[in-house]
């Protein structure tokens, strides 16, 4: 519901180098850095361990189809977010957006639900990279490396946000080098170019796309099932809009870096399921073993599977190292807003908000739990809750894309006038709220996933409530002032 009061987001116009005007943030991340935080964010465990059970469910064409969609929908919100983070470039802004455009019961919501999302997803790397970890060192258990993992990320991020930023570039690196060698690898083994594959039977071009079963083997059901995984998936490309705050101007970097990382998914992303789909049968794909290892294995290569098993690791890590950043962002982001307790708000002389970040941390002892309980079932389990969360940010960005827009033409704002504007308004943001909407409601017809709408909708209820009761007669006394 749209909010009675009209729309305010200052247009602030700031010198690259310069810090906010509101908080201590420092402005010190450019457009190589933005992009590589988002790809960092998105290339974890959703591409190199989900994709199994993506393809599993939904068949070779099917997985495509769901990634294809899962990309369209990416761009759909991107191009949402660029208009609102250039219009009012802050840390951790999804909330404001939609505290601002729909109102501060939203904006709160929208706020806790994605510090949920990269909590749960922070434990979720912890608990793969543990997994995977265990190749080499299967006597040591899962929650001893996820405790190992906790402190090298903690300590990535209390260094300085720029300290961040490198450490994020060289990690997304390593991982996109890895994707470029599965494509090129993978690809060329489809097309009979296998010399160091002792087996003589591997599958040519995409011959794995016609199954014993049909080109959807579990129907086309199975490709709506697994939209939430594949979302989740991409859970990440949104980190652009919570670093908006400190990236040095932000109108010029913000949409490059959006545009580039659209690009860069889709052919990542796309590229890389395609050739695991044409590779692997997707009956012998699973969460046992990551669907890279088993393609590189399969083309031959001298200790590949090792080699793979460490990037992969290196992947997850990062994913973490880009969830921690967010969820610190995040809550003190809440606290600037008088939504939570001034100590988040405190900084180091570095400006690094450290009682936030280390709250967020808290956020990884899900993945000593799952570890303990049943990895791979609580693993997905967890994949589900995020997946649910980031739709429901998602889906709150859009809308705040939609109202703002709106408010903005009726206040009198010319649309030529903005520094950048999403294309084919209102088409686009109506488009990306129910493609995301569709992705909830086919959960419901999965019983592996279906876990995540018991848990989140009444997150989502218990946000609203507590707003009410907690912050709503401010907020009233805030709007009339």
């Amino acid at each position: 519901m749209e909010s009675s009061t009209p729309l305010q987001l200052d247009q602030q116009s700031e010198t690259p180098g310069t810090e906010p005007a509101q908080s201590g943030l420092r402005r010190s991340m450019g457009t190589r850095h933005l992009i590589m935080i988002a790809m960092g964010g998105v290339i974890g465990s959703g591409l190199f361990l989900s994709s199994g059970y993506t393809i599993s469910q939904a068949g070779p064409l099917g997985a495509v189809i769901a990634y294809l969609v899962g990309a369209f929908v990416v761009y759909l919100v991107m191009a949402c977010l660029g208009e609102l983070a250039i219009a009012y470039p802050v840390s951790g802004a999804f909330h404001i957006y939609a505290a601002r455009s729909i109102g501060p019961a939203t904006g709160f919501t929208t706020a806790w639900l994605y510090w949920l999302c990269w909590a749960v997803a922070i434990g979720s790397e912890f608990t793969a990279s543990g997994l995977l970890i265990q190749r080499w060192f299967p006597d040591v258990e899962v929650w001893v490396w996820c405790l190992v993992f906790a402190a090298i990320l903690f300590g990535f991020n209390a260094v300085s946000s720029r300290f961040f930023g490198e450490s994020e570039f060289w990690f997304a690196i390593i991982k996109v080098g890895a994707i470029i060698g599965l494509i090129i690898l993978g690809g060329a083994a489809l097309f009979g170019f296998h010399p160091l594959s002792t087996s003589g039977n591997h599958p040519f071009l995409l011959e794995n796309f016609n199954t014993s079963a049909g080109l959807f083997p579990n129907g086309f059901t199975g490709v709506l099932v697994t939209a939430l995984a594949v979302f989740y998936a991409f859970s990440g490309s949104e980190l652009i809009g919570v670093a908006a705050g400190e990236t040095a101007d932000p109108s010029r970097n913000i949409p490059k870096a959006m545009r580039s990382t659209v690009i860069r998914l889709l052919i990542f992303f796309v590229g890389a399921i395609a050739v695991i789909a044409a590779t692997v049968p997707y009956d012998q794909v699973g969460l046992d073993e990551s669907p890279f290892v088993t393609v590189f294995s399969s083309v031959g290569i001298p200790f590949a599977a090792d080699i793979m098993n460490f990037v992969i690791i290196t992947a997850l890590l990062s994913a973490g190292n880009s969830g921690l950043f967010s969820c610190a962002r995040m809550l003190y982001s809440l606290a600037d807003e008088g939504h939570a307790p001034q100590a988040f708000k405190k900084l180091t002389s570095r400006g690094i908000p450290l009682i936030a970040l280390s709250v967020s941390m808290l956020g990884g002892l899900a993945s000593l739990i799952s570890s303990v309980v049943a990895p791979e079932s609580v693993y997905l389990a967890l994949v589900s809750v995020a997946g649910f969360a980031v739709v429901g940010v998602w889906m709150s960005i859009v809308a705040s894309h939609f109202f703002h827009r709106r408010a903005f033409v009726r206040n009198g704002g010319k649309v030529t006038e903005l520094a950048y504007k999403a294309p084919l308004y209102p088409v686009v943001p109506i488009l990306a709220f129910v493609l995301c909407l569709a992705s909830l409601i086919g959960i419901a017809m999965d019983p592996s996933q279906i876990a995540a709408l018991y848990f989140g909708i009444p997150f989502v209820a218990a946000c609203y409530l507590f707003f009410r009761l907690r912050y709503s007669g401010r907020s009233r006394k805030d709007q009339s002032a």
